[in-house]
């Protein structure tokens, strides 16, 4: 909360952003909501936004899919959210407006309907912008070159996707994190974990699913992670020399050290 109230006093902008970056699993949204009631608390006007929330429907990843690369229709890499969508709603925020915070309902794999999106309050204080990848860089084209792994080997022989992903990160993507205040990380100790991480959260989901929802098994668990580790590597070894807080994680997602830039 210290962090929140002086980027608050400091930020020349309204609202204050908050970007919150971790592997999937870490805790971000445990986080994000906490901070969100101590802010209402301490009398702040707040909101939480997830990167997740700004994911593509169904039918235009589909279409990427079909026209670009098909691991496209598989949501979570840069190039498959909406940043144009992220942008108006930083643009109104910006404003002082109440504004309709997207949503996406994993267990449909789509965007929620509209009618069920939450309101920012009027002249909001401080946004939490949260996500896997919230304030990631690209990597170097060269880096692009050798997979990280057998999907990437696999399904990717010719680098497109990856291509793609990264070509997407360089461009739209920086000037939506460009509007961050302050970067916090969540650093796990290595991507080893995220699979049960990811597993863990994916029980909750099924905990709650209503009808028609879908949920994943383990061996989709798996291949769903593999989207995500060339990216959550490159953060783990990039990020933290710049963020402006590192919160390192033990498998337990327990913090066992935590690290300001001065």
């Amino acid at each position: 909360m210290a962090q929140v109230q002086a980027v608050f006093a400091q930020s020349p902008r309204r609202p204050a952003v908050i970007g919150l970056c971790g592997a999937q699993g870490s805790g971000k949204t445990t986080l994000a909501r906490a901070v969100l009631k101590a802010c209402e608390g301490a009398g702040l006007r707040a909101a939480v936004l997830s990167i997740d929330d700004l994911y593509l429907t169904l039918a235009e990843r589909q279409t990427l899919a079909r026209d670009v690369h098909p691991l496209l229709a598989t949501r979570g890499v840069p190039g498959t959210h909406d940043v144009t969508l992220g942008l108006s709603v930083f643009a109104a925020l910006d404003a002082g407006e109440r504004v309709a915070l997207p949503r996406f309902d994993k267990a449909h794999d789509d965007r929620a309907p509209q009618s069920e999106w939450p309101s920012s309050p009027l002249e909001c204080n401080v946004l939490l912008f949260e996500g896997w990848c919230v304030g990631a860089r690209p990597q170097a084209r060269v880096d692009l070159l050798v997979p990280v792994n057998v999907l990437e080997a696999s399904e990717d022989v010719d680098a497109n996707w990856r291509t793609y992903v990264n070509d997407s990160l360089s461009t739209a993507y920086q000037t939506l994190f460009a509007r961050i205040d302050r970067l916090i990380l969540l650093a796990a100790p290595g991507f080893e974990v995220v699979q049960n991480w990811r597993l863990e959260q994916e029980h909750e989901l099924a905990a709650n699913v209503g009808k028609g929802g879908k949920v994943m098994d383990e061996a989709s668990i798996a291949r769903f992670v593999a989207h995500y580790e060339r990216l959550t590597r490159f953060i783990l070894q990039e990020m933290p020399g710049r963020a402006d807080l590192v919160i390192r994680l033990d498998a337990a997602r327990q913090p066992v050290e935590i690290r300001e830039r001065t």
